[in-house]
This record gives C-alpha cells, sequence and structure tokens, in this order.
C-alpha cells in the first residue's frame, strides 16, 4: 500500500508543493549561476532509475566544462566555481531534481541516483538499490552522505530498500532538512564531491 499507492501520491503533491514555496529560491539561484557561468545555467545527465532504467537528471550547473589535452573533463576539484560552491553547500542544486519527481523518474527518498558507468561494477546485493526510484535524499544521504565509503553508502541503501515505510521516510527527510542546516557530509575527505566508484 505505502509504496505502490501513498509514496507515489505523496511525492508527486511534496514536489508540486516545494516547487511552489521555493520558486524564490529556484529563480534567484537561477540567475546568479547565469551571471557567473557565462548563460549556463543546467546540468542534465543520464542516470539509471527504477529497475536501471535510464532517465535525464536535471540539477543546476556548479562545475565549469573544463578538459585537459585529450579532452578529459579535469576533476571535479578543479572545475567547481565559487559560486557553485556555495551552491551546493546549501544543497540548492538539488532543488530541480524536484521536477523529476513530478515526472515520476525519481521520489522524495531513495537511494540517490549514481552513474550510468557504474551498474556494471555493483555486486548483486549493491544491486539491490535499484529496484526502487531514486531518491532526492535516502538513508545513506542522512548518515554521512559523501563523507561515507562506498560500501556503507551502498549498505545503507539496501537496508532502505528493504525497510522502506512511511515513518522512515518522515525520519529521512526530518534528517535530510537538519544535514541541510548544519551542512553535513557534503564533501568526501580530501575531495570536493566523492570519489569514483570503481567496484
Amino acid at each position: 500500500m505505502f509504496k505502490h499507492f501513498i509514496k507515489p501520491l505523496g511525492d508527486f503533491f511534496s514536489a508540486l508543493f516545494l516547487l511552489i514555496i521555493l520558486s524564490p529560491i529556484i529563480l534567484l539561484t537561477a540567475i546568479i549561476l547565469f551571471l557567473a557561468n557565462n548563460g549556463k545555467v543546467f546540468f542534465f545527465q543520464q542516470r539509471p532509475g527504477l529497475n536501471k532504467k535510464p532517465f535525464k537528471i536535471v540539477k543546476f550547473k556548479t562545475m565549469r566544462d573544463a578538459f585537459d589535452q585529450e579532452g578529459v573533463p579535469l576533476p571535479d576539484d578543479d572545475r567547481l566555481t565559487k559560486v557553485g560552491s556555495i551552491v551546493r553547500s546549501a544543497s540548492l542544486d538539488e532543488l530541480l531534481q524536484l521536477i523529476n519527481v513530478l515526472k515520476g523518474d525519481m521520489s522524495l527518498v531513495g537511494p540517490r541516483p549514481l552513474l550510468m558507468q557504474y551498474l556494471p561494477r555493483y555486486s548483486p546485493e549493491q544491486a539491490k538499490r535499484h529496484n526502487i526510484k531514486p531518491g532526492i535524499t535516502g538513508w545513506a544521504q542522512v548518515n554521512g552522505r559523501n563523507a561515507i565509503s562506498w560500501e556503507q553508502k551502498f549498505k545503507y541503501d539496501v537496508d532502505y530498500v528493504e525497510k522502506q515505510s512511511f515513518t522512515l521516510d518522515i525520519k529521512i527527510l526530518w534528517m535530510t532538512f537538519l544535514n541541510v542546516i548544519q551542512r553535513k557530509g557534503i564533501s568526501a575527505d580530501g575531495h570536493v564531491t566523492m570519489e569514483e566508484f570503481k567496484g
């Protein structure tokens, strides 16, 4: 009942409400990034969703387009802009994913959608994280986010998949709010984001 009816319905109306309420912040962030990024405001990328089905995630663009001599993107540390760093530290870059929730690609709560290239690297146990829709926030995010190891993160993800409930979702959303206010777990140790998962 919760997974198939209450959660999807709650996701839709909550995302719609939040988009309306947060629209002034979203608009202001877009204007600031437009000025700081030479007109480039949005970041689109394919990510694996429910049952590993690809969808296009939308976020605010916090990194500049910079490549080495062979055309390979520079490390995140070198591409993150000063304005982007502020946007990321306040988790404002994630707000546009409410659109993905409205479209049904994502949920408010669930395992974070990672990169398509990671799919072959998961163990069968870790791959269970794709048995449900990915989320804007999740059990792993409120228990360390980018400050914990990949193994710990996936353990939390699978634990959520197996134990998801209305009560747990409310707990995760409240903890997310507290973490955003306190800016906890935004970066991995020695990195501005999380280092690559290599399996």
